[in-house]
């Protein structure tokens, strides 16, 4: 027979067990979920995958965050839209995520976002650059790393303009990246220089660009300049093609990410001197940040690092400057707090999430590349603040409409 003594006791058991277990679930880890085509693009994304498990390293030989410890689940997303919403999904549902964050092609990455605003899922873009993650297609739960194609269209302008060429030719991979870099180019260079022509595109598909025909193309537009997103296989095919055909002798070669060591090492001596583009020359960089980014990254991996390994590192920094500002891994919280936050202890130095657009302030390295000793780098570069290339906040209004 129960009676109110024993109901009283059972209470008091059940509030003692109860409070007993909270150190226990403080102990627990956070986990967050992690996507990204790793077997399709491995020239950025291993570096990338050991630039965040440094920083988990170090975040957790720190006691973690809020007294508990980070745990990254890893997938790949099979460089597939489809592949990663399902992917997504899983590590929500069966691995108990609430925290999402990688992608590196621009399409995927718009996929997740649309999943990530209609679940209410918080997700960190880490690679993908397409204006469209922060603006167009920008939700309340989605938050970008990198700088986005119109932030480093915006930082080669610039030289672009100086260099007041009229008759230009573009040449990108036709996807969301490459439309976006390209679209970015001719609205900027437009407004700067009215009289501007553009005289041809090629937008071969990515993965299948025929750069013989490329660069022939390109040639018998006969261009001042040249405008170009190409990157990995497709970079290096492209500059080995126009340079046998002379397509690049006298005349201004501007080339998005074409400066970082992904892109550069596979070319050593043939690397195209004198394109002006973003990039990474990391044996230059002499900051504190940097030097002691440096050091650490190859006390671990006894490897040097690429860009790909500063955007995995600041990718779990900045999870981890979120939830301890949030004081919680709840989403709501999280994204909260990741309106204007804070990152410091970066490889380039202190950066911001900005509350109007969710985009981070991180910049990037703009210069020339050259050759040193046998192998690709940048000359004349300097670092340019992301900060000082995007929009106001009135113009991010008539950008972002329907985001929340």
């Amino acid at each position: 027979m129960i009676t109110r003594a024993n109901l009283l006791g059972m209470a008091a058991a059940s509030a003692a067990a109860l409070c007993l277990g909270v150190p226990a679930m403080a102990q627990g880890t956070i986990k967050i979920g992690e996507l990204n085509s790793y077997k399709s693009q491995p020239a950025f994304l291993d570096p990338y995958k050991k630039g965040w498990e440094l920083a988990i390293e170090e975040i957790n030989a720190k006691g973690g965050v809020l007294g508990r410890k980070l745990e990254v689940i890893s997938r790949d997303d099979g460089a597939n839209p489809g592949d990663a919403v399902r992917v997504a999904e899983e590590l929500v549902t069966r691995e108990g995520v609430n925290i999402l964050a990688g992608t590196f092609f621009s399409h995927i990455g718009l996929a997740v976002t649309e999943w990530a605003g209609k679940k209410q899922v918080f997700f960190l873009a880490a690679e993908p650059l397409t204006d469209k993650i922060t603006w167009q297609n920008g939700n309340r739960y989605t938050f970008r790393l990198r700088a986005s194609t119109y932030m480093q269209v915006a930082m080669l302008m610039p030289h672009v303009i100086a260099a007041k060429k009229k008759r230009w030719a573009l040449v990108y991979p036709n996807f969301e990246f490459g439309q976006s870099a390209a679209e970015a180019f001719k609205t900027m260079l437009k407004k700067a220089q009215p009289d501007v022509e553009f005289v041809t595109e090629q937008a071969p598909p990515l993965g299948k660009e025929d750069t013989g025909a490329i660069a022939q193309a390109l040639d018998d537009a006969k261009p001042d300049g040249i405008f170009s997103a190409m990157f990995g296989t497709g970079l290096t095919k492209f500059v080995r093609d126009g340079t046998t055909r002379g397509v690049f002798k006298d005349r201004l070669v501007v080339n998005l990410l074409a400066g970082e060591p992904e892109y550069l090492d596979p070319l050593k001596d043939e690397a195209p001197v004198g394109w002006i583009v973003t990039g990474y020359p990391w044996t230059e960089i002499n900051t504190p940040e940097h030097k002691a980014f440096v050091a650490a990254y190859q006390k671990k991996w006894n490897d040097y690092p690429r860009l790909g390994s500063v955007v995995g590192y600041d990718t779990m920094k900045s999870l981890a400057a979120g939830i301890a500002k949030a004081g919680s891994a709840d989403t709501e919280k999280l994204v909260t707090a990741f309106r204007g936050l804070e990152v410091k202890g970066g490889p380039f130095g202190t950066f911001t999430y900005r509350a109007q657009d969710h985009q981070a302030t991180v910049g990037a390295y703009v210069g020339k590349i050259a050759v040193k000793d046998g192998k690709g780098t940048m000359s004349d570069f300097k670092y340019v603040d992301g900060a000082s290339v995007l929009p106001t906040d009135d113009e991010v209004k008539k950008l972002r409409p329907a985001a929340q």
